[in-house]
């Protein structure tokens, strides 16, 4: 069994990560299975693509497509071109996509129409949200996947909603958790850690990224100083996106909590979240791994992908409005966090599940 894996954007490093071990643990065992891995290039920054594979001990691509930016068009069309050469060069049985970010759209196209079945990892989540670049690549990529693993019930029941057949949907659980559990013990500090005088519980981690949060200067930068005011003398750690970065430009900002850092490996980064007193982002993924830590988590969205981490973890949505996060936050300090727990499955086991699957369905087949 040949399957061609894909990867490119941070999220999805995370994600491939463990079902690279899962795989190698079969080869280990004298299973018949190999895997090609193909970077679209999609994020091309260091510290969003080249260090995850480093730190996770991911072995480095076998081609990289080197697609890098452009609107949603120019990239997506980029990495379908470039990814049918691949494609046509390379033979698999099976190409695996993960996420929902402008590669997993693409190649799963690519791949149905030179007809090779298409695996759709963490499948079946809905935001509602069609303003959401993301939610309209989800749809398109289980419109076509043959088959779908799920991180929740809750995704699994969405695609029986869209008439997928039910034999085709693998409730597994969460491949970013199954990276966490086998990475939380190599987690170290930053190189800014002891600089800035960070302990345990003392911060909070700012991410921003989307576009309803991001994309005006001047909203952008009125939300800052709002967040800036409300820490509670917290220092605030703001690793900024090279995107949010673009967007500010040269603009001075007078902030006396938040500190700008650079994107951070992925170690680093789950330091940071661990250690944290609370997290403030628009991220639907931190939002998993910070309900499996038990931080309080306020994500600045309307609506949501992963409704688990409010119904079960520790996450909190807030609207994209600075008064309304202010007001939830003021409750959180005054009355404190409301207590989670971690949802089904989310074991650290999701991936070898998933090989398990994916063995047993070509040997029926």
């Amino acid at each position: 069994m040949k399957i061609t894996i894909v990867a490119g954007a941070r999220p999805n490093f995370i994600k491939i990560a463990p079902i690279i071990k899962a795989i190698e643990k079969k080869q280990s065992e004298g299973v018949s299975i190999s895997y090609r891995l193909v970077h679209t290039g999609q994020h091309y920054d260091k510290n969003l693509s080249d260090t995850f594979f480093e730190e996770l001990n991911i072995p480095h691509p076998n081609v990289n497509l080197e697609v890098k930016s452009g609107s949603q068009s120019v990239q997506t069309a980029a990495i379908m071109v470039a990814f049918e050469e691949e494609l046509l060069k390379n033979p698999c049985d099976l190409v695996l996509v993960v996420g929902d970010v402008n590669s997993t759209m693409a190649c799963a196209i690519v791949a149905k129409k030179l007809n090779i079945k298409v695996t759709h990892v963490e499948a079946g989540i809905r935001s509602g949200d069609m303003t959401m670049p993301e939610e309209i690549n989800r749809i398109v990529t289980d419109s076509i996947t043959d088959y779908f693993f799920t991180t929740s019930t809750w995704a699994s029941d969405n695609l029986l909603k869209y008439g997928a057949n039910p034999e085709q949907i693998h409730f597994v659980g969460n491949v970013m958790i199954d990276t966490l559990h086998q990475n939380l013990s190599r987690i170290l500090p930053p190189d800014f850690w002891s600089k800035f005088g960070l302990e345990p519980q003392n911060y909070i981690v700012l991410t921003l990224h989307r576009p309803s949060n991001v994309d005006e200067e001047h909203s952008l930068i009125q939300l800052l100083i709002g967040i800036d005011g409300m820490s509670n003398g917290k220092k605030i750690i703001f690793p900024i996106h090279p995107r949010t970065k673009s967007i500010l430009g040269t603009t001075s900002l007078e902030l006396k909590n938040i500190l700008f850092v650079e994107p951070q490996g992925y170690l680093n980064f789950m330091y940071l979240i661990k250690n944290s007193f609370a997290v403030i982002t628009d991220s639907g993924g931190i939002s998993e791994e910070t309900t499996v830590l038990g931080i309080p988590c306020f994500t600045m969205r309307t609506t949501t992908e992963r409704p688990e981490t409010q119904t079960i973890g520790t996450n909190t949505l807030v609207g994209t409005s600075i008064e309304n996060l202010k007001k939830v936050y003021a409750s959180f300090l005054e009355n404190g966090s409301k207590k989670g727990g971690i949802p089904e499955l989310w074991d650290g086991k999701a991936s070898e599940r998933i090989i398990d699957i994916l063995l047993s369905q070509t040997i029926n087949n």
